[in-house]
C-alpha cells in the first residue's frame, strides 16, 4: 500500500487541534493561578477571623486554674527578687541606731 501524502486541509486541521490544545492549556493554567489566588485569599481571611474570635474569647472568659498557677508562679519570683533586693538594701544602709551612735561623740 502506497503511503499517502498529507493534504493540504490535513495540515491544516492538525495545525488547528494543536491551537486548540495551546489555548486550552493557557487558559486552563491561567484558571488554576487565579483558583490558588483565591484560595490563599480564603486562607488568610479564615486566620484573620480565627484570631480575632480567640483575642475575643480570651478577654471575655475567666482564669483558669492553669491562668491562676502561672500567676502564682510569676508572682512567687517577684516576691523573692523583692526579698533579695531589701536584704541587699538593709546591708548597704546603716541602721538608725547605728547613725546615732556614730554622731553622739563630738
Amino acid at each position: 500500500m502506497p503511503k499517502r501524502r498529507p493534504t493540504p486541509q490535513l495540515d491544516a486541521v492538525r495545525d488547528a487541534v494543536e491551537r486548540t490544545i495551546q489555548a486550552t492549556l493557557g487558559s486552563a493554567l491561567e484558571t488554576r493561578g487565579r483558583a490558588q489566588d483565591l484560595v490563599r485569599g480564603a486562607e488568610a481571611s479564615a486566620e484573620a477571623v480565627r484570631d480575632r474570635v480567640k483575642g475575643a474569647i480570651e478577654v471575655g472568659r475567666p482564669a483558669t486554674f492553669d491562668d491562676i498557677r502561672e500567676l502564682r508562679v510569676e508572682l512567687q519570683a517577684i516576691v523573692e527578687r523583692l526579698d533579695t533586693i531589701e536584704r541587699e538594701l538593709s546591708r548597704a544602709r546603716p541602721t538608725p541606731q547605728a547613725k546615732k551612735t556614730r554622731s553622739a561623740p563630738k
